[in-house]
């Protein structure tokens, strides 16, 4: 993978890396993290567990949960579980799901972050393609959510559910369409639970992030690191979002500190959605000999205008 190319970054905004909610938050509690064996996965199990939580982390890798699991709780001194699991399966997730409360109780913290994507016109992409990706980002949060929103209903126990979306699908994105249905099927899914399981104690929320750098999104996304810098240029903030950053807000909307919040898609982006759509944000770059100029010539436009 390609490393970040050399820009300035913002010396306003550094990323706060530490945890923000107090220790042993979720002491006492299970939750359970798909696509945890890397990236945001990872991070968010990391922050969960040094909180106090027994964490679950699925994945389809068995030997990069296992080396994750154990490099998590050899840091934090919690039990982390590592299955490998499909999550496109539905018989596979309630094996899997079985297996995680007979070993460590039922989950009652979740995060829905297993996905699939690649960059590809619309024209070269196969029905299969297609299929893969929301298969993976729509089916198996579905998979997930239900299996567990229903033994949770079951057994009178209340739960948090969180799921990682993307900024694009408010707008939609070129290049990335399959994405961007499956996931704006997600965060239908949960808002239309929301308002379902309320009355069960169980919240369901969304968190859309901006460009972070992982290896699994980077790899796919921007495999030659060509459009990292536009991304920067597009970026209010002056630089890419950290890992951490996301696991500490998914770690505030799962706790018991946002037990009010449901049904929410919350935008942690740099301000790459509010700079996208403004039509005239390009200026930003503009210098201030450039702005003089432009003034002048409004000026001299604004006086004719007068004299007509």
């Amino acid at each position: 993978m390609s490393s970040i190319p050399s820009k300035p970054q913002s010396k306003f905004f550094p990323a706060m890396k530490t945890p923000m909610l107090p220790k042993g938050t979720f002491k006492g509690k299970v939750a359970l993290v798909t696509g945890g064996g890397t990236g945001l996965g990872k991070g968010m199990a990391l922050m969960l567990s040094s909180l106090g939580a027994s964490v679950a982390i699925l994945g389809r890798r068995a030997n990069v949960l296992e080396k994750t699991a154990s490099e998590l709780s050899s840091s934090t001194g919690n039990r982390v579980l590592a299955l490998s699991c499909d999550v496109r399966d539905s018989d596979a997730v309630k094996t899997t799901i079985d297996k995680i409360e007979s070993d460590i109780g039922l989950p009652t913290v979740v995060i829905n972050n297993a996905a699939g994507n690649f960059v590809s016109p619309a024209e070269r992409l196969s029905p299969n393609a297609w299929k893969t990706i929301v298969d993976i980002v729509l089916n198996g949060s579905a998979n997930i959510t239900l299996d567990l929103g229903k033994r949770l209903i079951k057994a009178g126990q209340g739960g948090s559910f969180l799921a990682i979306t993307t900024t694009y699908t408010f707008r939609g994105s070129g290049f990335v369409a399959s994405s961007a249905a499956a996931k704006s099927g997600v965060e239908n899914m949960n808002r239309s639970l929301a308002s379902e399981w309320g009355r069960y104690g169980i919240r369901l929320n969304c968190i859309a992030p901006g460009p972070i750098q992982t290896e699994g999104a980077f790899s796919r996304l921007d495999p030659t690191g060509r459009f990292t810098n536009n991304m920067l240029d597009k970026l209010p903030i002056g630089r890419l979002g950290e890992v951490e950053e996301i696991a500490n807000l998914a770690s505030f909307m799962l706790s018991d500190y946002a037990s009010w919040m449901t049904g929410e898609t919350v935008v942690l982006d740099g301000g790459e959605l509010p700079f996208a759509a403004g039509e005239f944000n390009q200026f930003i770059n503009t210098t201030n000999e450039e702005w003089d100029f432009l003034e002048k010539t409004i000026r001299e436009s604004n006086a004719k205008q007068k004299k007509k």
